[in-house]
């Protein structure tokens, strides 16, 4: 029955922080300051979950994973070079196998 209260009360609070984000004043989104934090927080959630994943470990450590390192190195070669996502993909996942395979 705790899980159910858990969930109940998840849900509310995302649908009430979703419906903050609708219901904020248009004064409060025109603040620059905000516009800019706005912008920058999602970015750096998105790398610190990147630098978490590419360098999980057994458990709660961190390890060095040489195959997954050159499959996130491809990734970000084929941003650099403006491939569409889908070819971002397919580059890391035929990179970190190819060094699987030959024993990284």
């Amino acid at each position: 029955m705790t899980l159910w209260f858990a969930l109940v009360a998840t849900a509310a609070g995302c649908y009430l922080l979703k419906y903050a984000g609708l219901a904020a004043p248009r004064r409060l989104l025109d603040n620059p300051w905000l516009r800019r934090f706005a912008t920058a927080v999602p970015l750096a959630l998105l790398a610190a979950l990147i630098a978490v994943e590419a360098l999980r470990g057994e458990g709660q450590s961190l390890a060095w994973d040489t195959a997954r390192m050159g499959g996130l190195g491809a990734a970000v070669l084929a941003l650099v070079l403006k491939a569409p996502f889908l070819v971002v993909i397919v580059a890391a996942a035929a990179a970190t196998a190819g060094l699987r395979a030959l024993g990284l």
